[in-house]
């Protein structure tokens, strides 16, 4: 049931990611992506029969602390260092992460 992966597929991954890519990083990614997806298919291919299906490798292992309510920093203590802290509104200021 193997897929053969072209420089098209290549070429539309890219574009989905925004990336731009040269001809050989191309054939280097088209290389990796097969590899990938061959073995995927080696892995689907394993019998599982009698496994039981399970979310998480530690299934049945409860490994979270309790939920439970506890006082935060103060305040002041959390403006203390912040470089942009408006303290009156108890704001501070973030740099931009998206757009310009």
């Amino acid at each position: 049931m193997s897929t053969a992966l072209t420089i098209a597929d290549v070429e539309r991954i890219a574009a989905l990611a925004q990336l731009e890519l040269t001809g050989e990083e191309k054939q280097l990614f088209m290389r990796q992506l097969a590899d990938i997806l061959a073995y995927a298919e080696q892995v689907q291919a394993i019998d599982t029969t009698g496994v039981p299906a399970t979310a998480h490798v530690h299934a049945g292992q409860r490994t979270e602390r309790e939920d439970e309510p506890r006082p935060s920093l103060p305040l002041n203590a959390t403006l203390a260092n912040a470089p942009d802290a408006d303290r009156d509104a108890g704001l501070f200021r973030v740099p931009r992460v998206i757009g310009g």
